[in-house]
Protein backbone atom coordinates (compact mmCIF):
# COMPACT_ATOMS: atom_id res chain seq x y z
CA UNK A 1 0.00 0.00 0.00
CA UNK A 2 1.49 3.49 -1.20
CA UNK A 3 1.04 6.45 1.60
CA UNK A 4 2.50 9.54 2.14
CA UNK A 5 3.75 11.08 4.93
CA UNK A 6 4.31 14.67 6.58
CA UNK A 7 7.68 14.40 7.41
CA UNK A 8 7.57 18.86 8.57
CA UNK A 9 5.71 21.90 8.07
CA UNK A 10 7.81 24.93 7.86
CA UNK A 11 5.99 27.81 8.64
CA UNK A 12 8.61 31.19 7.70
CA UNK A 13 6.70 32.87 4.55
CA UNK A 14 4.02 35.68 5.34
CA UNK A 15 1.31 34.93 2.88
CA UNK A 16 1.13 32.51 -0.65
CA UNK A 17 4.13 30.17 -1.10
CA UNK A 18 3.80 30.27 -4.99
CA UNK A 19 6.69 27.78 -5.59
CA UNK A 20 9.80 25.37 -4.54
CA UNK A 21 13.18 24.75 -6.28
CA UNK A 22 15.13 21.76 -5.36
CA UNK A 23 18.84 22.11 -5.94
CA UNK A 24 20.29 20.00 -8.08
CA UNK A 25 22.02 18.01 -5.52
CA UNK A 26 18.68 17.42 -3.40
CA UNK A 27 20.26 18.92 -0.39
CA UNK A 28 18.57 22.40 -0.27
CA UNK A 29 16.00 23.95 -1.90
CA UNK A 30 14.69 27.43 -2.24
CA UNK A 31 11.10 28.38 -2.06
CA UNK A 32 9.14 31.81 -2.39
CA UNK A 33 5.68 33.84 -2.47
CA UNK A 34 4.20 36.78 -1.69
CA UNK A 35 6.13 37.99 0.86
CA UNK A 36 8.82 38.88 -1.61
CA UNK A 37 11.40 37.27 -0.21
CA UNK A 38 13.01 33.73 -1.08
CA UNK A 39 14.24 31.51 1.67
CA UNK A 40 16.67 28.55 1.46
CA UNK A 41 16.60 25.49 3.25
CA UNK A 42 19.10 23.28 4.03
CA UNK A 43 18.80 19.63 5.54
CA UNK A 44 20.21 19.44 9.52
CA UNK A 45 23.10 16.96 9.94
CA UNK A 46 21.88 15.36 6.52
CA UNK A 47 18.58 14.54 8.67
CA UNK A 48 15.12 14.34 6.72
CA UNK A 49 13.60 15.52 9.63
CA UNK A 50 14.60 18.44 9.70
CA UNK A 51 14.87 21.75 7.49
CA UNK A 52 15.95 24.81 8.56
CA UNK A 53 15.84 28.43 6.64
CA UNK A 54 19.45 29.04 6.03
CA UNK A 55 19.29 32.23 4.36
CA UNK A 56 16.71 34.66 3.31
CA UNK A 57 16.63 37.01 0.57
CA UNK A 58 14.79 40.08 0.40
CA UNK A 59 16.18 43.25 -1.88
CA UNK A 60 15.96 41.74 -4.97
CA UNK A 61 12.00 42.46 -5.96
CA UNK A 62 9.14 44.86 -5.55
CA UNK A 63 5.99 42.62 -5.85
CA UNK A 64 5.31 39.16 -5.25
CA UNK A 65 8.03 36.94 -6.25
CA UNK A 66 6.21 34.09 -8.41
CA UNK A 67 8.66 31.65 -9.27
CA UNK A 68 12.83 30.68 -8.49
CA UNK A 69 14.59 28.41 -10.56
CA UNK A 70 18.03 26.99 -9.41
CA UNK A 71 20.45 26.27 -12.63
CA UNK A 72 21.54 22.95 -13.28
CA UNK A 73 25.52 23.55 -12.14
CA UNK A 74 23.66 24.50 -8.76
CA UNK A 75 25.89 27.73 -8.78
CA UNK A 76 22.94 30.46 -9.78
CA UNK A 77 18.85 31.20 -8.48
CA UNK A 78 16.84 32.92 -10.53
CA UNK A 79 13.87 34.67 -9.39
CA UNK A 80 10.59 35.73 -11.41
CA UNK A 81 8.58 38.67 -10.15
CA UNK A 82 5.07 40.36 -10.67
CA UNK A 83 7.18 43.44 -10.55
CA UNK A 84 8.26 42.73 -14.05
CA UNK A 85 11.90 41.55 -13.44
CA UNK A 86 13.85 38.38 -13.24
CA UNK A 87 17.00 38.30 -11.09
CA UNK A 88 20.01 36.23 -11.14
CA UNK A 89 21.50 35.59 -7.49
CA UNK A 90 24.57 33.73 -6.83
CA UNK A 91 26.96 32.92 -3.88
CA UNK A 92 30.27 33.91 -5.42
CA UNK A 93 31.09 36.28 -2.62
CA UNK A 94 30.24 34.09 -0.18
CA UNK A 95 26.90 35.20 0.45
CA UNK A 96 24.11 35.11 -2.24
CA UNK A 97 23.44 38.62 -4.09
CA UNK A 98 21.51 39.46 -6.96
CA UNK A 99 24.09 40.06 -9.46
CA UNK A 100 21.68 40.97 -12.61
CA UNK A 101 18.65 41.60 -13.38
CA UNK A 102 17.31 40.66 -16.41
CA UNK A 103 14.64 43.50 -17.87
CA UNK A 104 12.00 43.43 -20.75
CA UNK A 105 8.60 41.88 -20.11
CA UNK A 106 5.63 44.88 -19.91
CA UNK A 107 4.19 42.98 -17.15
CA UNK A 108 4.12 40.45 -14.37
CA UNK A 109 6.77 37.06 -14.77
CA UNK A 110 4.93 34.49 -14.05
CA UNK A 111 7.87 31.48 -14.48
CA UNK A 112 11.68 30.99 -15.21
CA UNK A 113 13.50 28.19 -16.25
CA UNK A 114 17.10 27.40 -17.31
CA UNK A 115 18.01 24.75 -19.67
CA UNK A 116 20.35 21.56 -18.83
CA UNK A 117 23.09 22.61 -21.28
CA UNK A 118 23.52 25.73 -19.48
CA UNK A 119 23.37 27.95 -22.26
CA UNK A 120 20.07 29.66 -22.14
CA UNK A 121 17.26 30.66 -19.54
CA UNK A 122 13.80 31.56 -20.32
CA UNK A 123 10.95 33.54 -18.94
CA UNK A 124 7.66 34.47 -19.52
CA UNK A 125 4.95 36.32 -18.62
CA UNK A 126 1.58 37.75 -18.40
CA UNK A 127 2.32 39.82 -21.41
CA UNK A 128 1.67 36.76 -23.23
CA UNK A 129 5.72 36.39 -24.39
CA UNK A 130 8.40 33.95 -23.81
CA UNK A 131 11.94 35.46 -23.87
CA UNK A 132 15.18 33.00 -24.27
CA UNK A 133 17.78 34.93 -22.77
CA UNK A 134 21.79 33.83 -23.73
CA UNK A 135 24.27 33.87 -21.00
CA UNK A 136 26.75 35.60 -22.88
CA UNK A 137 29.01 35.49 -19.92
CA UNK A 138 29.43 35.70 -16.28
CA UNK A 139 26.12 37.82 -15.46
CA UNK A 140 26.13 39.00 -18.68
CA UNK A 141 22.35 37.74 -20.46
CA UNK A 142 21.28 38.81 -24.07
CA UNK A 143 17.97 38.59 -25.42
CA UNK A 144 18.10 35.98 -27.75
CA UNK A 145 14.34 35.76 -28.69
CA UNK A 146 11.06 37.10 -27.97
CA UNK A 147 8.70 34.57 -28.67
CA UNK A 148 4.87 35.78 -29.49
CA UNK A 149 3.13 32.08 -29.95
CA UNK A 150 0.83 32.42 -27.52
CA UNK A 151 -2.66 34.56 -27.31
CA UNK A 152 -2.94 34.61 -23.72
CA UNK A 153 -1.22 34.95 -20.41
CA UNK A 154 2.22 32.59 -20.26
CA UNK A 155 1.75 30.37 -17.09
CA UNK A 156 5.04 28.27 -17.51
CA UNK A 157 8.39 27.25 -18.81
CA UNK A 158 10.31 24.19 -18.77
CA UNK A 159 13.15 22.98 -20.41
CA UNK A 160 13.65 19.37 -21.61
CA UNK A 161 15.87 17.28 -19.43
CA UNK A 162 18.84 16.99 -22.20
CA UNK A 163 18.34 19.16 -24.92
CA UNK A 164 17.49 22.82 -25.46
CA UNK A 165 13.51 22.36 -25.89
CA UNK A 166 11.59 24.60 -24.43
CA UNK A 167 7.94 23.43 -23.55
CA UNK A 168 5.38 26.51 -22.32
CA UNK A 169 1.88 26.39 -21.05
CA UNK A 170 -0.75 28.91 -21.34
CA UNK A 171 -4.04 30.79 -20.43
CA UNK A 172 -4.94 30.10 -24.23
CA UNK A 173 -5.09 26.44 -23.38
CA UNK A 174 -2.19 25.82 -25.55
CA UNK A 175 1.20 24.24 -25.05
CA UNK A 176 3.91 25.51 -27.13
CA UNK A 177 7.22 23.53 -27.72
CA UNK A 178 10.09 25.83 -28.82
CA UNK A 179 13.79 25.31 -30.53
CA UNK A 180 16.53 26.83 -32.48
CA UNK A 181 16.28 26.66 -36.09
CA UNK A 182 20.02 25.51 -36.99
CA UNK A 183 19.93 27.35 -40.23
CA UNK A 184 19.90 30.66 -38.85
CA UNK A 185 19.70 30.27 -34.94
CA UNK A 186 16.19 32.33 -34.76
CA UNK A 187 14.06 30.48 -32.16
CA UNK A 188 10.81 28.45 -33.35
CA UNK A 189 7.51 27.26 -32.19
CA UNK A 190 7.77 23.62 -34.19
CA UNK A 191 4.23 22.58 -32.23
CA UNK A 192 1.64 23.52 -30.86
CA UNK A 193 -0.09 20.87 -28.22
CA UNK A 194 -4.28 21.22 -28.28
CA UNK A 195 -6.23 19.42 -25.72
CA UNK A 196 -6.96 21.25 -22.80
CA UNK A 197 -10.50 22.97 -22.71
CA UNK A 198 -8.53 25.97 -20.21
CA UNK A 199 -5.91 27.50 -18.95
CA UNK A 200 -2.72 24.95 -18.89
CA UNK A 201 -0.65 25.80 -15.27
CA UNK A 202 2.16 23.51 -15.29
CA UNK A 203 4.12 20.96 -17.51
CA UNK A 204 6.79 18.41 -16.05
CA UNK A 205 9.33 16.26 -18.74
CA UNK A 206 9.59 12.49 -18.19
CA UNK A 207 13.05 11.60 -17.81
CA UNK A 208 13.73 11.03 -21.36
CA UNK A 209 12.30 13.97 -22.10
CA UNK A 210 9.93 11.94 -25.01
CA UNK A 211 6.74 12.53 -22.98
CA UNK A 212 5.50 15.43 -21.14
CA UNK A 213 2.64 15.94 -18.73
CA UNK A 214 0.62 18.45 -18.45
CA UNK A 215 -1.96 20.07 -15.95
CA UNK A 216 -4.66 22.07 -16.46
CA UNK A 217 -7.71 24.04 -14.72
CA UNK A 218 -9.95 21.97 -16.60
CA UNK A 219 -9.14 19.64 -13.83
CA UNK A 220 -7.42 16.79 -16.13
CA UNK A 221 -3.95 15.80 -17.09
CA UNK A 222 -2.81 14.99 -20.07
CA UNK A 223 0.48 12.85 -21.23
CA UNK A 224 2.01 13.90 -24.40
CA UNK A 225 4.25 10.94 -26.58
CA UNK A 226 7.03 12.49 -28.96
CA UNK A 227 6.81 10.70 -32.62
CA UNK A 228 9.94 10.81 -34.99
CA UNK A 229 9.77 11.44 -38.51
CA UNK A 230 9.09 7.90 -40.12
CA UNK A 231 7.93 6.72 -36.95
CA UNK A 232 6.47 2.90 -36.76
CA UNK A 233 3.10 3.66 -35.40
CA UNK A 234 2.53 5.68 -38.42
CA UNK A 235 1.93 9.52 -36.85
CA UNK A 236 2.06 12.07 -39.43
CA UNK A 237 4.85 14.14 -38.83
CA UNK A 238 4.40 17.52 -41.45
CA UNK A 239 7.26 19.09 -42.44
CA UNK A 240 9.64 16.15 -41.47
CA UNK A 241 9.16 17.83 -37.39
CA UNK A 242 8.42 15.98 -34.80
CA UNK A 243 5.02 15.62 -33.80
CA UNK A 244 3.58 15.38 -30.16
CA UNK A 245 0.59 13.68 -29.57
CA UNK A 246 -1.82 13.15 -26.47
CA UNK A 247 -1.96 9.34 -25.18
CA UNK A 248 -3.62 9.90 -21.87
CA UNK A 249 -6.11 12.43 -20.44
CA UNK A 250 -6.27 11.32 -16.71
CA UNK A 251 -9.69 13.15 -15.64
CA UNK A 252 -11.94 12.31 -12.75
CA UNK A 253 -9.60 12.80 -9.63
CA UNK A 254 -9.12 16.48 -9.48
CA UNK A 255 -12.65 18.38 -8.98
CA UNK A 256 -10.83 22.00 -9.31
CA UNK A 257 -8.04 23.82 -10.81
CA UNK A 258 -4.47 21.28 -10.88
CA UNK A 259 -2.17 23.67 -10.31
CA UNK A 260 0.90 21.76 -10.47
CA UNK A 261 2.58 18.88 -11.98
CA UNK A 262 5.78 16.99 -11.11
CA UNK A 263 7.18 13.92 -13.05
CA UNK A 264 10.01 11.79 -11.11
CA UNK A 265 13.10 11.47 -13.20
CA UNK A 266 13.82 8.87 -10.30
CA UNK A 267 10.80 6.51 -10.02
CA UNK A 268 8.44 7.52 -12.89
CA UNK A 269 5.79 8.51 -10.37
CA UNK A 270 3.29 11.72 -11.26
CA UNK A 271 3.17 13.78 -8.02
CA UNK A 272 -0.10 17.05 -8.32
CA UNK A 273 -0.70 19.43 -6.62
CA UNK A 274 -4.48 20.96 -6.83
CA UNK A 275 -7.09 23.65 -5.81
CA UNK A 276 -9.01 21.37 -3.26
CA UNK A 277 -5.75 21.42 -1.09
CA UNK A 278 -4.56 17.87 -2.32
CA UNK A 279 -2.04 16.11 -3.21
CA UNK A 280 -2.10 12.87 -5.46
CA UNK A 281 0.46 10.43 -6.82
CA UNK A 282 -0.22 8.58 -9.92
CA UNK A 283 1.86 5.40 -11.18
CA UNK A 284 1.75 4.23 -14.92
CA UNK A 285 0.51 0.36 -15.01
CA UNK A 286 2.68 -2.22 -15.51
CA UNK A 287 2.50 -3.92 -19.37
CA UNK A 288 0.49 -0.92 -21.00
CA UNK A 289 0.61 -0.10 -24.64
CA UNK A 290 3.01 2.92 -24.54
CA UNK A 291 0.92 4.71 -27.13
CA UNK A 292 -2.40 4.42 -25.37
CA UNK A 293 -0.73 4.18 -21.67
CA UNK A 294 -2.97 4.61 -18.69
CA UNK A 295 -2.11 5.44 -14.95
CA UNK A 296 -3.52 4.81 -11.57
CA UNK A 297 -4.40 7.08 -8.30
CA UNK A 298 -1.80 5.25 -5.48
CA UNK A 299 -1.79 8.06 -2.94
CA UNK A 300 -4.80 10.72 -2.58
CA UNK A 301 -3.48 13.48 0.85
CA UNK A 302 -7.33 15.50 0.48
CA UNK A 303 -6.45 17.70 3.28
CA UNK A 304 -2.40 18.39 2.35
CA UNK A 305 -2.71 21.86 3.15
CA UNK A 306 -5.35 24.30 4.48
CA UNK A 307 -5.49 26.23 1.51
CA UNK A 308 -4.93 25.59 -2.80
CA UNK A 309 -1.60 23.95 -3.03
CA UNK A 310 0.30 25.45 -5.64
CA UNK A 311 3.50 23.77 -6.03
CA UNK A 312 4.99 20.24 -6.23
CA UNK A 313 8.23 18.82 -6.59
CA UNK A 314 10.29 15.80 -6.09
CA UNK A 315 13.69 15.65 -4.74
CA UNK A 316 15.87 15.32 -7.96
CA UNK A 317 18.26 12.97 -5.80
CA UNK A 318 16.16 11.09 -2.96
CA UNK A 319 13.63 9.22 -4.75
CA UNK A 320 10.85 9.30 -1.72
CA UNK A 321 10.91 12.72 -1.18
CA UNK A 322 8.53 15.37 -2.10
CA UNK A 323 8.43 18.77 -0.56
CA UNK A 324 4.74 21.41 -1.67
CA UNK A 325 3.73 24.97 -0.49
CA UNK A 326 0.06 26.69 -0.30
CA UNK A 327 -1.95 29.70 -0.17
CA UNK A 328 -1.94 28.53 3.67
CA UNK A 329 2.30 29.95 3.93
CA UNK A 330 3.23 26.84 4.65
CA UNK A 331 5.86 24.60 3.33
CA UNK A 332 5.34 20.54 3.73
CA UNK A 333 7.85 17.90 3.26
CA UNK A 334 6.51 14.57 2.52
CA UNK A 335 7.83 11.14 2.47
CA UNK A 336 6.45 8.51 -0.12
CA UNK A 337 6.42 4.76 0.73
CA UNK A 338 5.48 1.95 -0.87
CA UNK A 339 4.71 -1.40 1.26
CA UNK A 340 3.66 -3.96 -1.93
Amino acid sequence: MAKLENLQTLSKHVGRVWNVSWHPKGQTFASCGEDKTIRIWSRENNSDLKWLNKVILTDGHKRTIREVSWSACGNYLASASFDTTTCIWDKKSGEFECNATLEGHENEVKSVAWSKSGRFLATCSRDKSVWIWEIADEDEYDCAAVLNAHTQDVKKVVWHPTEDILASGSYDNTIKLFKEDPTDSDWMCFATLLGHDSTVWSLSWDKEGKRLVSCSDDNTLKVWKQYLPGNSEGVATPDGQESWKCVCTLSGYHNRTIYDVSWSHLTDLIATSCGDDSIRIFREDDGCDPNAPTFSQIVCVDRAHSQDVNCISWNPVVPDVLVSGSDDGEIKMWKFSNTN
